[in-house]
């Protein structure tokens, strides 16, 4: 289990911009959908779902984006690049279950799990990853008219996935002491 945590301690996404072909075949996909789904779920109440984009979906997408964001005044650029680079895109949906038993706030950070476990899965497997949100992951129209999703869904996750030439270097991580309490009694 060292390897686990060795790769754990020193797992490092990839930017979505250097992302480059080729990305995962369909046995690896299937692979990194299947961590996905093994998250905490209370209640079993699969509270996501995941869109996998790859090829000319990914080119319809990002201008789908780039109108969008013509049409309210946002910045487009950015958020088409990623689906214009990487070779797969993973869109993690937050699918919320009408439930008194399981509060939303556990659904919603289940698919918040599932998304981390894509995106982890993704680098194990020696891909180039990246999790991406912003303004198009939370726009309704654009959610409603481009990736289908129902009333009450929502993006939990872009994730990027390709392949890359270089790993870029560490960024700062929290000094774990000023975050960490330690309660003994």
């Amino acid at each position: 289990m060292n390897a686990v945590i060795d790769f754990l301690q020193t797992r490092r996404s990839r930017p979505a911009k250097l992302l480059t072909a080729p990305g995962p075949d369909r046995s690896d996909l299937e692979t990194i959908l299947a961590v996905g789904g093994r998250v905490p779920d209370h209640g079993k109440l699969e509270p996501w779902r995941f869109i996998v984009l790859e090829g000319a979906a990914l080119t319809r997408v990002a201008a789908a984006i780039r109108a969008r964001a013509e049409a309210i005044g946002e910045d487009g650029s950015k958020a088409a690049l990623a689906f214009e680079g990487a070779p797969v895109a993973i869109v993690v949906v937050g699918v919320p279950r009408d439930t008194r038993k399981i509060p939303a706030i556990e659904q919603t950070l289940s698919a918040g799990c599932a998304a981390f476990n894509v995106l982890t899965a993704a680098l194990a497997l020696g891909w180039g990853a990246n999790w991406l949100s912003g303004w198009a992951s939370r726009d309704p129209e654009l959610l409603s008219s481009t990736f289908g999703l129902r009333d009450g869904e929502w993006v939990a996750a872009f994730v990027h996935v390709g392949s890359y030439a270089e790993a870029p270097p560490d960024r700062p991580r929290p000094d774990m002491a000023a975050i960490t309490e330690w309660v003994t009694r």
